[in-house]
């Protein structure tokens, strides 16, 4: 009688050079939050979400998702690694805490997007369907964690907070595309990125 647990080929475990990448995608989008910011009220422009990007597209989903946790947790113990050098428990709580908590989740939705279409063999339209994938975690994933955290931090309405990520919708779009022209170049320079 065998069990899932005593099956080897059943059990998932990260690689050295799986950790060496979280590490690495995690400290890129420590890099671009620290980037000057455009200052826009309450939340920034920054280019952090361009790192979430390119991690989802280049490292799929449960790298990826691990990679933002890790960005997480070492700002939140108190490495500044927030946009402006910004850390701790607070930054999560205040008004750009839920674009930071949406990452984790929206680099899983990307990634499973990118695992789908690159296992599928880069073409013309690999570009299309990532994009199509980053659109989907901005607006089914980022968007309404970060505007239902705006309306409970800044005691506004549901419109009043979308009224304030408004602006962040063409310079993200801008973001997205660089990232699926980058993560590209990096499928077609390491084909084995994603795994089989």
């Amino acid at each position: 009688m065998t069990t899932l647990v005593d099956t080897p080929s059943r059990r998932r475990t990260l690689a050295p050079s799986d950790l060496a990448r979280i590490a690495v995608f995690a400290a890129l989008v420590s890099a671009l939050s620290l980037t000057p910011a455009i200052p826009l009220g309450p939340v920034p422009i920054t280019l952090q979400t361009l790192g979430v990007a390119l991690t989802g597209l280049c490292l799929g989903p449960w790298r990826g998702f691990a990679a933002m946790a890790l960005y997480l947790a070492v700002g939140a113990a108190g490495l500044p690694v927030f946009s402006g050098g910004a850390s701790g428990v607070a930054i999560l709580v205040g008004p750009t805490g839920g674009y930071l908590l949406s990452f984790p989740l929206a680099a899983l939705l990307s990634g499973f997007v990118a695992r789908w279409a690159v296992r599928r063999g880069l073409s013309r339209v690999t570009p299309f369907i990532l994009l199509g994938g980053l659109l989907l975690a901005r607006y089914l994933i980022i968007l309404p964690i970060a505007v239902t955290h705006l309306t409970r931090v800044l005691g506004i309405t549901w419109m009043q907070a979308v009224a304030i990520d408004a602006p962040f919708w063409v310079v993200d779009l801008a973001k997205s595309v660089v990232a699926v022209i980058l993560a590209v170049a990096v499928h077609k320079a390491f084909p084995r990125l994603l795994g089989r």
